[in-house]
């Protein structure tokens, strides 16, 4: 059924730069981005597969629902629509990036024609099932007993030792500015102030939402401490319900947590179109959530010149790209 249905979105596909087997990743990954990743594998034309991979993760898989789900509880009241606008958001980024990404010189061309071989199907057995279900299992439990907890451990410890005026020590919840995580965010705090979040513990959040995205609920409920309750109310008071978007934005289409950066990096088998898939997903990522910070902020009365200027250079770039014309190559270029 998933053939039949890659072979009649093919077409539909096509318009927008992809294959129509690119439906199968996508749809594998909102459960997680490693097995959308590699399910590219059956992708034969390069440019099609490349360009597959850096959008699949764009789709929230598994790992992004909680995240997705205190957004929407502490920001915007639990409301229903926080959620589900989160897959049109991934879904209409994969579009707008495929049309702009195929009239680039890297990704243009002939599009390939549809080919896809079926393989003999068969009643899965209990026991295929049941080793299907460990596997899966055991990988969580792997992930969550060492680098989820691991990075937990560290945000932990570099949250309440630090530097106070009577030397290095553990501090008090009070003195959490006075941190060693509190140095480094306030580092990197500035890059994020465009988008409406540029304080240091969204930033350091973001910054370990790269490990698995599961742990921007974790680093935050570490940052703000107590219960879910004290969490929600912090958060409340901290964002605005634009700077929220913004923040979830973001952290929705910028590059996965590193098991799936890795899946990338075995696929793409180039570790220049490794650290290109990267940036472009950062970097979309960016100009998508400081459109919807300056422009949110410019209708709400709260404008900022130099911010809301920037954000229409991010659109009129966009829109050139979606618009500008595009010619299919007419000439065999490789040298033979």
């Amino acid at each position: 059924y998933m053939a039949r249905i890659a072979f009649v979105l093919d077409r539909i596909f096509r318009k927008f730069g992809l294959s129509g087997k690119s439906f199968i990743p996508m749809l594998i990954g909102t459960g997680c981005g490693i097995p959308g990743i590699m399910a590219s594998r059956t992708i034969e034309n390069e440019r099609d597969r490349r360009m597959t991979i850096m959008t699949t993760t764009f789709i929230p898989c598994g790992a992004k629902v909680p995240f997705i789900a205190m957004v929407a509880g502490a920001i915007f009241g639990g409301a229903a629509w926080v959620a589900t606008s989160a897959y049109f958001v991934g879904m209409a980024a994969i579009i707008i990036s495929g049309i702009m990404l195929k009239k680039t010189k890297m990704f243009s061309g002939d599009p390939a024609p549809f080919v896809m071989e079926l393989p003999a199907y068969h009643w899965p057995t209990l026991g295929n099932v049941l080793r299907s279900m460990w596997e899966r299992g055991w990988s969580f439990i792997k992930k969550a007993g060492t680098i989820i907890l691991l990075s937990t451990i560290f945000v932990w410890f570099t949250t309440y030792f630090g530097w106070a005026e009577d030397g290095f020590r553990m501090l008090s919840e009070e003195e959490i500015d006075c941190s060693i995580l509190a140095r480094i965010g306030s580092l990197i705090a500035w890059i994020f102030a465009p988008l409406g979040w540029g304080n240091w513990k969204a930033a350091v959040a973001s910054i370990t939402g790269l490990v698995a995205k599961e742990n921007i609920v974790g680093t935050l409920g570490i940052l703000y401490g107590g219960g879910d309750e004290t969490v929600y109310q912090a958060l409340g008071t901290v964002f605005t319900q634009i700077s929220g978007y913004s923040f979830l934005v973001f952290n929705l289409l910028c590059a996965p947590c590193f098991a799936a950066i890795g899946a990338i990096k075995r696929e793409m088998n180039n570790a220049k179109w490794t650290w290109f898939a990267i940036g472009y997903q950062c970097g979309f990522a960016y100009l998508c959530a400081l459109m919807v910070n300056q422009f949110g902020k410019a209708f709400t009365g709260s404008l900022n010149v130099i911010g809301l200027v920037a954000a229409i250079a991010a659109l009129a770039f966009i829109i050139y790209m979606l618009v500008r014309p595009y010619k299919e190559a007419t000439k065999l270029s490789t040298k033979v």
